[in-house]
């Protein structure tokens, strides 16, 4: 199928997934466009399925080249990241081109620069804080100025790209902790984990979200902010927290009695249903600011909401070795 064709690329996946239905469904086969990956936990099951894939590609007629095809990898690259056993990073070889380009010098550079580091944003620690000044400078009404703070910003950005943490792949059948943190500045929340690594229990980060508030929602006091967020973080960590056990950690105290307050207004109110299916698995904690730095800089530090640079949204699940890979897009072939 010629690539120059506009649907060819929607079209084939179409066909693709018509061929592979039950291994689909299944969850053990991630499909692609061309690029078929086979997840299996024991090397007898993956034999077996590897087969059956086979055996399917002989029935329609299809070749496999054998020069594109690994086998029996235990960490794999998929759309411009790296998956393992453990954890979800960013693939090297994207960063190293962006590394070596020069500094931009018009906004619409600026805007392809950035794109990239969005792409991987869920990667990057304190990532809203390190770009709000390049994405104000994006801003039509501004001159095109690299101050020293903004060359200074775009070091930082380039770093982290190359020194991101990886961030744990999720264990559904352990419990998460939502941090929840806000003030009149923005929201910030992050999905943390405790997982057995190295014969040792480790907690670390699964996703970091942040956004600006609103202006009517600047009128809010502490506790109705908190709450606020817990509603906006619960919302997009849906697909993680529904139906599974949860801890909530938040540095205000006032948000556990704002949600079980008898007699609402119709604010407090609409966020107490939001939550309701939530409340039997959820538990809500204290922990005082000066402790609570993993998001407090998310929220103090959040990227304006622009269509350019919409709030973090769950997309698609994929599962290798019965492994969840998240927010992974479609910009980047493997």
């Amino acid at each position: 199928m010629p690539f120059v064709i506009k649907n060819a690329p929607s079209h084939y996946q179409i066909m693709m997934n018509t061929i592979f239905p039950e291994e689909l469904s299944e969850g053990w086969v991630i499909i692609y466009i061309y690029d078929i990956i086979v997840c299996s936990e024991t090397w007898k099951n993956h034999l077996t399925r590897l087969e059956r894939v086979v055996q399917k590609i002989v029935q329609v007629n299809m070749k496999i080249y054998m020069k594109k095809c690994h086998f029996a990898y235990g960490e794999l690259k998929a759309l411009g990241h790296v998956v393992s056993g453990l954890s979800l990073g960013i693939d090297k070889n994207k960063v190293a081109a962006v590394l070596l380009k020069p500094m931009p010098q018009t906004k619409k550079e600026m805007q392809s620069f950035l794109g990239f580091p969005v792409y991987y944003r869920q990667n990057i620690k304190d990532f809203a804080k390190i770009g709000k000044s390049l994405y104000k400078l994006c801003d039509q009404k501004k001159v095109y100025e690299m101050t020293e703070e903004r060359v200074k910003a775009y070091e930082e950005l380039k770093n982290s790209l190359s020194h991101s943490p990886f961030l744990l792949i999720p264990d559904w059948k352990l419990p998460f902790k939502l941090y929840l943190d806000a003030c009149g500045e923005g929201l910030g929340a992050a999905l943390h984990q405790t997982q057995i690594i190295n014969n040792k229990p480790v907690e670390g980060p699964i996703c970091f979200i942040s956004r600006q508030i609103k202006p009517r929602e600047a009128r809010y006091e502490a506790s109705q902010m908190e709450c606020l967020c817990l509603v906006w973080a619960l919302e997009k960590f849906h697909y993680y927290l529904a139906g599974t056990v949860f801890d909530v950690i938040t540095d205000c105290n006032g948000e556990k009695s704002l949600l079980n307050m008898k007699t609402p207004n119709r604010h407090v109110l609409r966020w107490q249903i939001a939550i309701q299916e939530y409340r039997g698995n959820m538990t809500i904690f204290h922990k005082s600011g000066n402790i609570h730095k993993n998001v407090d800089g998310l929220r103090r530090w959040a990227l304006a909401n622009t269509p350019e640079n919409p709030a973090w949204v769950p997309q698609e699940e994929h599962h290798i070795e019965r492994i969840c890979v998240t927010e992974i897009g479609t910009e980047f072939f493997f």
